[in-house]
């Protein structure tokens, strides 16, 4: 390695070390309420840091009402939705060598609860997790039982969310590592969900290569799954460890990093700052909410994105 790489290194790990030392914090801290517009964006969206925060759901008819599935089945059980299906709960997400999204199937609500419920066996791991704000677009009939917005912070971002999400699955169905161009607002209305964070500062541990896109196919024939190659899609850049078994031989790099562990319970909101990397499982059945605002292109982004281009170079 050549002095420049080295002191190149150096800089980064500095940038990761001071910005632990300084602002973040090694649990999601808790508010007891939810902020004004102008704290949380003193507080939380101008520093960059996420922030779980009680109290968000307090009105929310969805929270006592999506408790008992049976509500849901009586309100749209033969309604046909888009579910992720996948063999091993893993819908965009690196396996055997390429990114490979999920088989999207269109099926009634109801049938998709059976499964959830065990009361029908199905092979594959199934997910409702469209994210082109389809509480909006396939579950109308729920928006009577939440918020098109979350007033406080709309107010505080300037703008409405961009997308409005609804998600329910089963225990085994997991999101791989990825970031977002968002701010995220993840209400948790029935389980939990268990986050592994890292903040953008530690960019340079978090590996990515590229990959051949693919989707997963169920052979009707043999109930098997296989691979089938997306040449339209092309190639997908991808974060290439599972920070669950991460593969420190192949990326020592990651070693540096140092996750943040949060679980998020029914009645809590996780506010999850843009350029988050974040990984998420979760309890079977859960049920959640999450509102998108688009990110500000700001000076964050640009220093972001020269961080990444710095990374490029050390990499290379």
């Amino acid at each position: 390695m050549s002095v420049s790489s080295v002191r190149l290194t150096e800089h980064v790990d500095n940038l990761a070390k001071e910005a632990r030392e300084l602002y973040l914090h090694e649990e999601v801290p808790v508010t007891p309420k939810p902020p004004s517009p102008l704290k949380f964006h003193r507080e939380w969206v101008c520093a960059n840091r996420p922030v779980l925060i009680e109290g968000v759901m307090a009105d929310w008819p969805a929270l006592s009402k999506w408790q008992n599935l049976h509500y849901l089945r009586n309100k749209i059980g033969d309604k046909e939705v888009s579910v992720a299906v996948t063999p091993n709960g893993y819908a965009d997400a690196v396996y055997k060598n390429k990114f490979v999204m999920p088989e999207e199937r269109i099926m009634k609500f109801c049938t998709f609860l059976d499964i959830v419920e065990k009361k029908l066996d199905a092979k594959g791991v199934f997910y409702v997790q469209k994210q082109n704000s389809n509480l909006i677009t396939e579950f109308q009939e729920l928006v009577c039982d939440v918020p098109e917005d979350i007033t406080w912070a709309t107010e505080a971002f300037g703008k409405d969310p961009d997308a409005v999400n609804f998600w329910i699955g089963e225990e085994k169905a997991v999101t791989s590592m990825h970031k977002d161009h968002y701010e995220n607002l993840y209400c948790v209305v029935r389980g939990q969900k268990h986050f592994i964070l890292l903040p953008p500062t530690d960019l340079p541990y978090v590996p990515y290569d590229l990959y051949q896109a693919a989707v997963f196919k169920e052979n009707e024939a043999t109930g098997d799954f296989e691979v089938i190659e997306d040449h339209v899609t092309g190639q997908v850049p991808w974060i290439a460890i599972d920070p669950l078994h991460p593969d420190l031989e192949t990326y020592p790099q990651y070693t540096k990093a140092r996750p943040i562990y949060c679980t998020v319970r029914a009645g809590q909101t996780l506010y999850l700052p843009s350029l988050w990397f974040h990984h998420v499982r979760q309890s079977h059945g859960c049920i959640a909410v999450n509102y998108w605002y688009d990110m500000e292109y700001d000076i964050k982004y640009n220093y972001f994105r020269f961080l990444e281009n710095i990374t490029d170079t050390m990499n290379k």
